[in-house]
């Protein structure tokens, strides 16, 4: 499984951002595909999940203002991030896990995103 990321960038305070995740190597269907974050001396955490089936989480602090949404026929996921915050910034990773928690998760390289007050 190969997972590119792409879109992270810089924005003010306010603004938007749309991350995307391009899946191949695999059959899409058949992970759940992930967003975690990692800010500057802080722990990676997860933003957002979504299933195969388009069920979805988010951590607490994004809820409202970010959307993860899965395209099943290109095999990508995006991440729409709104009404940004200082706080968002950091380095943006998507991750591939099966649905039967068999086998490796598979993690993107990561991209930038830095949000200026």
């Amino acid at each position: 499984v190969q997972l590119v990321e792409s879109g992270g960038g810089l924005a003010q305070a306010g603004g938007s951002l749309r991350l995307s995740c391009r899946f191949s190597g695999s059959t899409f269907g058949l992970y759940v595909m992930n967003w975690y974050r990692q800010g500057p001396g802080k722990q990676r955490e997860l933003v957002a999940m979504i299933t195969s089936g388009q069920s979805t989480n988010y951590a607490d602090s994004v809820k409202g203002r970010f959307s993860i949404i899965r395209d099943n026929a290109d095999n990508a996921v995006y991440l729409q991030m709104n009404h940004l915050k200082p706080e968002d910034s950091a380095v943006y990773y998507c991750k591939a896990s099966h649905t039967m928690r068999i086998g490796p998760e598979y993690w993107g390289q990561g991209t930038q995103v830095t949000v200026s007050s």
